[in-house]
């Protein structure tokens, strides 16, 4: 008797063995693949923090290049290209100084805004071209969930011809796209609430 309890016992101890190494293997075999392509995906608060001082830099690069005499339009379509997500989808983009059309889900209306010149938006005078030798950021707070970062909080553009710096409230989401590369996909920016108003 007992020996078949042993024998019964010792065979379901080789399955579960074996069951466990199977799984044990094909989980080293797929886990590294698995890992790679999510891994590239995942986002960090200093590629946030990173990707907004470069953000800012661009800006500052249209007006520098607009006040130059330069291709700023090239400019600007290298820099919605460089930080929007516009290739893979609409982009939810608020600018600060739009009350007409308020929003732009399309590459032509945030380069309008950028820019100006554009008759389809009449509103705009080119927010880059202003121009500003400086953006300041401060982030009240970062979320990230998975592959999505959002960023909420001030920031503050120097402008270049001098005078006080121009406070706006913001908030930004970045998602990684196809090749892992850290894009805007909300952009909502207002001044700050005035009672006076």
């Amino acid at each position: 008797m007992q020996k078949k309890v042993f024998k019964k016992n010792a065979m379901v101890m080789a399955v579960m063995f074996g069951a466990f190494l199977l799984l044990g293997l094909n989980s080293c075999n797929q886990s590294p693949q698995k890992e790679s392509a999510t891994s590239t995906h995942v986002i960090t608060e200093q590629e946030v923090l990173d990707i907004q001082k470069a953000w800012g830099e661009g800006i500052v690069k249209i007006g520098k290049v607009y006040v130059e005499n330069g291709d700023y339009k090239t400019a600007a379509t290298e820099h919605i290209n460089n930080f929007y997500n516009y290739q893979e989808g609409s982009v939810l983009f608020k600018p600060t100084l739009t009350s007409e059309k308020q929003f732009r889900t399309t590459f032509q209306g945030a380069l309008s805004y950028f820019i100006g010149g554009d008759e389809d938006y009449t509103e705009d005078h080119g927010f880059a071209i202003k121009p500003w030798s400086h953006v300041r950021w401060e982030n009240i707070g970062t979320i990230i969930i998975g592959n999505m970062a959002v960023a909420m909080g001030n920031y503050y553009f120097t402008p270049a011809m001098g005078g006080d710096d121009v406070k706006v409230e913001y908030s930004f989401a970045y998602t990684k796209n196809n090749e892992g590369q850290l894009k805007i996909v909300l952009h909502d920016s207002h001044l700050p609430y005035n009672p006076a108003l």
